[in-house]
């Protein structure tokens, strides 16, 4: 299982937020570089970014910025945030970008993601960002009547390999992440699942790698690296740093 660290950009800044919330900011790097770099050489084998201003606005708002994480890094990265049509994602791919992470394109175009599917295989990854099991867009902001384990299992006959399941009520907020709602969709799809929201300590990763033979294959951990409660190779001990 792999343990993914998380770089979230806005305005050029490495930050943190809580529920996704843009008022409840914390600004932890002025270069995200820098972030990327202190993952990366602690030991990450795989980073997750996220263009909070694309996600909000929809386009891409650091192209720029990621595009030189993934130059100075060297290790293979995700991004996700404001990725809604092919021609975001295929700049990212020739950006260097490793997999990209498709959201609300999802629901509002999966032909899109089919497409992408087909012509990168094994790259495209769906964020699916549920409150209360059902699926949020746009950065959040808009709730959809679409269970995300319905979301899942037809993104998994569009060939998508692998998704990222955020609880957006457990993210940025240090509580645990949401075990029940984790083995409930590892149980119910054939893809790799990725945990994300609300890892506070080894503990907690010691509780999902129980569900690696479930299959989930990742967990993105963000605040808690940030605040200091969990130390990245004391983590990545517990798993070998394995990939």
């Amino acid at each position: 299982m792999l343990i993914i660290p998380a770089v979230d950009i806005r305005d050029g800044r490495c930050v943190r937020l809580v529920h996704g919330e843009l008022s409840k900011e914390t600004q932890y790097y002025e270069d995200p570089a820098e972030a990327a770099l202190r993952w990366r050489d602690e030991g990450a084998q795989r980073l997750h970014l996220v263009d909070l201003d694309g996600a909000f606005a929809g386009t891409s708002k650091n192209a720029a910025v990621i595009e030189r994480i993934v130059k100075a890094v060297g290790i293979p990265v995700q991004v996700g945030g404001g990725i809604r049509d092919a021609a975001a994602a295929e700049d990212l791919f020739a950006r260097g970008v490793e997999r990209v992470i498709l959201g609300t394109a999802a629901v509002s175009d999966p032909d899109v993601v089919a497409a992408l599917c087909r012509q990168y295989p094994g790259k495209v990854v769906v964020g699916i960002d549920a409150r209360a099991g059902l699926v949020a867009l746009r950065g959040w902001v808009e709730d959809s009547t679409v269970r995300a384990l319905d979301l899942a299992q037809q993104m998994a006959k569009l060939g998508v390999k692998e998704i990222v399941y955020t609880d957006i009520y457990r993210d940025g907020t240090l509580q645990g992440p949401n075990l029940e709602a984790l083995r409930e969709m590892a149980e119910a799809v054939s893809l790799g699942v990725i945990a994300s929201g609300g890892v506070s300590s080894l503990q907690d990763i010691k509780n999902l790698l129980e569900l690696e033979p479930l299959g989930v294959t990742g967990v993105i951990v963000g605040q808690a690296l940030y605040t200091g409660r969990v130390n990245l190779p004391e983590a990545l001990a517990l798993q070998g740093g394995a990939s």
